[in-house]
């Protein structure tokens, strides 16, 4: 699946290859980036979502740094963030998904420095998956592994077309790879509890009842150790179902599940991945067997690396005893807001007054907060202070890493409206304004 678009901007003549996408866990680098001289722009290989995100640069921008709703300079809005922060017993650092891990790195600086919380998107969304690996592990490659290898996909919970468009056709199922010359050496299942448009394409269907999924990969593992499990149908599949998709897994040369929020968001959270996990484990008595997310915002899985280099913890790290403490449920960015436990709040690179919980919204309008966004969203309508930011992987380049861990470098291909910083520069301004303070 890929994108050609064109569009006027008026940049200088450049083309830019082999330039990464910015907008999803799969992170395609495949994609060819061109302005003309006359200011034309062509966008190649990239998703629809891919190509809007690039070219999103000059729609619904946040371009002047404000104060309650009030234009200031750069230096005025830097230097109230940095007073709330410091102001605050226990301020709430919160995002950073979309964006590099540069400013990651500064980010969970600053949330020490000022003896905060540092929370990122993956406490909605694959925080589960961390968990269910605390107590497992995990037995995963590479996309590039599967391209080149694997002759079973199976899409567990999650509808890669609508969120990962090229995930399919670049990684896994029509990629011909070094062993494989795909689509017709693969078998595709899908396993949801409803048809999606990846169900569409794949050769087996199977339908599951909601929240289901803990017993079901319970019975598979039975099947698989002992030949049968108890009862006839199981989460609404039938049991002979479940035998034959056991015998096509123990039978394939090398298999992968690609896992979703159907596993880590449903009746079970991280005791589901935890039992997948243990089935993947199993089966690579039989044969070659991995397992991988598929993380949703394009450097979620960075902020998990890096928060994990710094402080030894994925995400949800409390700095409020002089040391890393970690204890999701309780020091989660929701879990914080909905028991009224922080007092300030700095949102970067997210939108949670679009996703959280009205209790957690709500209690966000009552604190300080300060929002740093290249965009207008409902979060920056709430915020005491704004500070528009360049677009990391457009207007800057860093650093991300790809939904399998693979780390790759985000090019720059626009220059950002003039005066607007990067997310790293900014934190790093607000870092030396805070150590004033303090």
């Amino acid at each position: 699946m890929g994108k050609e678009l064109t569009a006027s901007f008026g940049f200088d003549s450049m083309r830019v290859e082999a330039f990464v996408c910015p907008f999803c866990g799969a992170l395609c680098d495949d994609i060819i980036v061109e302005t003309g001289n006359n200011g034309d722009v062509k966008i190649e290989n990239a998703c629809v979502l891919g190509t809007r995100k690039i070219m999103a640069r000059t729609r619904g921008r946040i371009t002047k740094p404000m104060i309650g709703g009030k234009e200031v300079s750069i230096d005025e809005a830097i230097e109230r963030a940095a007073e709330i922060l410091v102001n605050a017993k226990k301020p709430l650092l919160y995002g950073f998904s979309s964006t590099s891990c540069e400013a990651h790195s500064a980010g969970i600086e600053l949330a020490e420095l000022v003896g905060g919380v540092v929370d990122c998107t993956s406490s909605v969304c694959h925080g589960p998956t961390i968990l269910a690996i605390h107590e497992v592990g995990v037995p995963s490659v590479t996309l590039g592994e599967v391209k080149n290898r694997a002759d079973l996909i199976i899409y567990w919970g999650c509808n890669p077309m609508h969120a990962h468009p090229r995930h399919m056709s670049r990684y896994s199922t029509f990629q011909k790879g070094r062993f494989r010359k795909g689509r017709i050496s693969r078998k595709v299942v899908a396993v949801d509890v409803r048809p999606t448009e990846s169900t569409k394409l794949a050769d087996e269907f199977i339908q599951v009842e909601p929240n289901r999924d803990f017993e079901i990969f319970n019975a598979m593992r039975a099947i698989l150790n002992s030949g049968d499990c108890r009862g006839d149908v199981i989460g609404g599949v039938p049991k002979e179902k479940l035998k034959k998709l056991v015998e096509e897994m123990k039978s394939c040369q090398f298999g992968v599940i690609f896992f979703g929020m159907g596993l880590t968001h449903t009746y079970g959270n991280y005791r589901n991945v935890r039992e997948a996990i243990l089935l993947v484990r199993d089966l690579n008595m039989y044969t070659k067997f991995a397992i991988i997310p598929m993380r949703g915002h394009y450097n979620v899985t960075g902020f998990n690396e890096v928060c994990t280099w710094q402080t030894g913890y994925p995400y949800a790290v409390d700095f409020t005893r002089d040391y890393p403490w970690y204890n999701p449920g309780e020091t989660d960015a929701n879990s914080l807001l909905i028991a009224e436990d922080v007092d300030a709040m700095l949102v970067i690179a997210a939108d949670p007054a679009a996703h959280f919980p009205k209790q957690a919204v709500e209690y966000m309008k009552r604190i300080p907060l300060v929002v740093i966004d290249p965009f207008e969203s409902l979060t920056s309508k709430l915020a005491d202070v704004v500070i528009p930011a360049a677009i990391a992987g457009v207007e800057v380049e860093g650093s991300a890493y790809r939904m399998d861990g693979v780390p790759l470098r985000l090019k720059k291909v626009f220059e950002p409206p003039e005066g607007v910083l990067s997310d790293e520069e900014i934190l790093k301004r607000i870092i030396s304004k805070v150590k004033e303070f303090l």
